[in-house]
C-alpha cells in the first residue's frame, strides 16, 4: 500500500520517490526517477520529468510541466500553466540531452500563473514571480518581480505581503509582525 494518493488516472511510473500524504491529481504523470517530497500537492495535467526533485509541501496548479534540470525547495507553490525551459537553445533535429540546465526554486518561493522561468536561473527564497512575467536572469530572496522581462519592483514577506522600507531599511509584514531589514540591495528577515 503507497502512502500517497494518486487518481485512477493519473500515471506513476516506476522508480519514483513520492513522499507521505502528497496527492497526484487527474491525467499527471510522474516520470521514473524524479523524487516528490511529502505532502506536496500535483495538480491536473502535470507532468513531473525525470531526475525532477521537489521538497516537501510544493504546490503544483493545474498544466505544468516540470522538466528534468528543475529542483524545487521545501513551500514551493508553481501556479496554473507556468512554464519551465531546460535548453537554452532548443532545435527539433538537435539531441541536448545532455545541455539541460539546472533551475533552483527555493525555498518558499512563488511563481504566479502563465509565467515563464527560462532555464539555469535560480529564483531566490520567498521571492513572487508575477503573474505572465518572463524569467531570464536570477531573481533575489524576497524579490517580487512582473512584466516581459521580468524585472523587480519590490519586496515581499515570507506571507507574499509587500513591503515597505522606512529610511533605516526597516519593514514589517503586515499579516505577521515579521520584521525585515534591507541593506545593500539584499533583504533579510530579522529573528
Amino acid at each position: 500500500m503507497s502512502n500517497y494518493f494518486a487518481h485512477d488516472t493519473a500515471v506513476v511510473d516506476a522508480g519514483c520517490i513520492i513522499g507521505e500524504g502528497t496527492k497526484i491529481w487527474h491525467f499527471s504523470h510522474i516520470m521514473a526517477g524524479c523524487e516528490i517530497g511529502d505532502a506536496c500537492n500535483i495538480g491536473q495535467n502535470v507532468v513531473i520529468s525525470p531526475a525532477v526533485k521537489l521538497g516537501r509541501n510544493v504546490k503544483i496548479q493545474n498544466n505544468v510541466s516540470v522538466y528534468t534540470g528543475v529542483i524545487c525547495e521545501d513551500d514551493v507553490f508553481l501556479g496554473p500553466s507556468m512554464v519551465f525551459t531546460n535548453v537554452i537553445n532548443p532545435r527539433s533535429h538537435v539531441n541536448r540531452k545532455s545541455q539541460y540546465a539546472t533551475t533552483y526554486v527555493r525555498k518558499g518561493a512563488s511563481i504566479g500563473a502563465n509565467a515563464t522561468v527560462v532555464c539555469g536561473n535560480e529564483i531566490g527564497e520567498y521571492a513572487l514571480i508575477g503573474a505572465g512575467a518572463v524569467v531570464t536572469k536570477n531573481v533575489k530572496p524576497y524579490a517580487l518581480v512582473i512584466g516581459n522581462p521580468a524585472r523587480q519592483t519590490g519586496w515581499v514577506s515570507e506571507y507574499g505581503h509587500k513591503l515597505s522600507f522606512d529610511k533605516a531599511g526597516d519593514a514589517v509584514c503586515p499579516e505577521t509582525g515579521q520584521r525585515y531589514h534591507l541593506s545593500d540591495g539584499e533583504v533579510k528577515r530579522l529573528s
